[in-house]
């Protein structure tokens, strides 16, 4: 379900009008989390990792309003009860890769069922960016890279648009000592969100990799 701001009431108002329609700006935020437990969870089920790392980024997404933000087709402000992940299955044999979009679950078991089974489904969509038909208009775009452990990522493009949800990035994950640290940016629009916001994303998609067995159902 999508709820209209309202205006009148709306605390960030101000700061929305700056950074929208003022100072248009993104900005992209990179940190090193410790999935340790993650990694510990999927070696113990013989799980993908894939999934999981998703189902973190997804569950931290959902539990901030400011990164469930968009406008409805009318052109209202709002944000929705819950967005669904939007991400890329690479193909190995042309190395392009396809896009591809998953429903949303808070029980880990059924996401990561339905995750794997989209990533079956579509793994062979060379050709297609747009694999999986029927995109909803509440989607968080979140994509891997695992080949590089990076410590910096930028996010760019060359015409203004009126997307609010998060870009998030993430990279090769690396030993160091007890920690197994993943590299993790977060693109984001100001107008809907501050530094405060998206350290307590960033934040927020850590402690969810740390207890992903009380959300395996």
């Amino acid at each position: 379900m999508f709820h209209p701001i309202d205006w009148e009431t709306w605390p960030r108002r101000d700061h929305f009008n700056y950074y929208y329609n003022q100072i248009k700006c993104r900005y992209t935020l990179t940190a090193h989390i410790d999935i340790a437990p993650l990694r510990e969870f999927q070696k113990q089920r013989q799980l993908r990792f894939f999934p999981l790392m998703l189902y973190a980024i997804m569950r931290a997404v959902n539990e901030n309003r400011e990164f469930r933000m968009s406008f409805d087709g009318d052109g209202r402000l709002g944000y929705w009860d819950v967005v669904v992940p939007c991400y890329t299955v690479f193909h190995e044999e042309d190395k392009t890769f396809s896009d591809i979009w998953s429903e949303y679950d808070g029980d880990l078991r059924a996401f990561y069922d339905g995750v794997a089974a989209d990533i079956e489904t579509y793994k062979n969509g060379e050709g297609f960016v747009k694999a999986k038909p029927n995109q909803p208009p509440n989607f968080c775009p979140v994509s891997s890279v695992p080949w590089l452990h990076f410590t910096s990522f930028s996010q760019d493009t060359y015409a203004e648009n009126s997307l609010l949800f998060p870009l998030i990035r993430f990279g090769k994950f690396e030993a160091a000592g007890k920690k197994v640290l993943l590299p993790l940016a977060v693109s984001v629009h100001h107008a809907v969100a501050d530094g405060y916001h998206t350290c307590k994303l960033i934040n927020d998609i850590e402690a969810a990799a740390a207890r992903l067995d009380r959300y395996w159902q």
